[in-house]
């Protein structure tokens, strides 16, 4: 078995699949086909959900990652060990499905449910823009050299970012704040000082990129599940390039309305909400 070929990066949301194998998922069924459009959470950074949609009219309850070892045995989602790249295995989709299997063999329709698709890619795409936004507007309160971004500014997001999670239209990025970042270089009391001003900051900043009509395209390095693929975000200062798995708009227009706010649950933890459309 080769692993899924996977249509989802292009922005597909319809397309057919030969089945490849059947394997029990709980109580229900994964079918798992030699490619498929739809979009399946990553078990160790699951940021974006499962996309939804069905499968030659089966409901699709839920898309999950599976890794099939060499001797053909399929473990799924939180049970697999293997790591991607790890000589013999194969990753590929595995798509829930509410009643009754497909025969290995057969040609299946695979349909995502494509408004729900629409608003988590805004949703990722909002989350990035926002977090390079802040990257920008906190750039001077660094003491020290870090990794920076893709356009020169100190990458705050990819050195405080401990967790990210979408739904539709709204993405939540949760930073350290602590002693650990404080070590780097950074003014943490700085940021909390100024943060009743942050949410217009940033989003005046993403108000430039969306009127310069910023263009955003998926880079890949091959058709598979595995392949590497990147987020590119053409700005007029540059351009944004982030490893990432998930899906997106084509254009910065596309996001609607873009409003930022930070919440403290704590004094060591920092919560950007992004929310978009309208």
């Amino acid at each position: 078995m080769n692993g899924t070929v996977v249509d989802f990066p292009a922005g597909v949301v319809h397309g057919t699949g030969t089945v490849v194998d059947v394997v029990p998922v709980g109580e229900k069924v994964g079918v798992i086909t030699d490619r498929t459009p739809f979009h399946p959470v990553d078990p160790s950074w699951p940021d974006q959900p499962a996309d939804s949609g069905t499968l030659d009219g089966l409901t699709v309850v839920d898309c999950l990652v599976g890794a099939v070892d060499p001797d053909g045995g399929v473990a799924v989602d939180t049970a697999i060990t293997a790591r991607r790249g790890d000589e013999g295995y194969q990753w590929v989709v595995v798509h829930v499905v509410d009643g009754p299997s497909p025969t290995v063999g057969s040609i299946v329709d695979l349909q995502v449910d494509a408004p729900r698709r629409s608003a988590l890619s805004r949703a990722h795409t909002g989350c990035h823009v926002s977090a390079l936004a802040l990257n920008a507007v906190v750039a001077d309160l660094w003491r020290k050299e870090v990794p920076l971004d893709g356009i020169g500014n100190p990458d705050f997001d990819r050195i405080a970012l401990t967790s990210s999670r979408m739904t539709p239209d709204e993405a939540r990025d949760t930073y350290r704040l602590g002693k650990s970042l404080r070590k780097k270089g950074f003014d943490s009391a700085a940021l909390l000082e100024r943060l009743e001003e942050l949410p217009g900051l940033v989003e005046a900043k993403v108000g430039q990129w969306v009127a310069a009509d910023a263009s955003v395209d998926i880079e890949t390095a091959g058709p598979h599940l595995t392949d590497l693929r990147y987020w590119c975000c053409h700005v007029p200062e540059g351009t944004y390039r982030i490893a990432c798995g998930g899906t997106h708009v084509t254009a910065l227009r596309e996001l609607g309305q873009l409003h930022v706010r930070y919440e403290r649950p704590d004094d060591a933890t920092l919560v950007a909400v992004t929310t978009v459309g309208g």
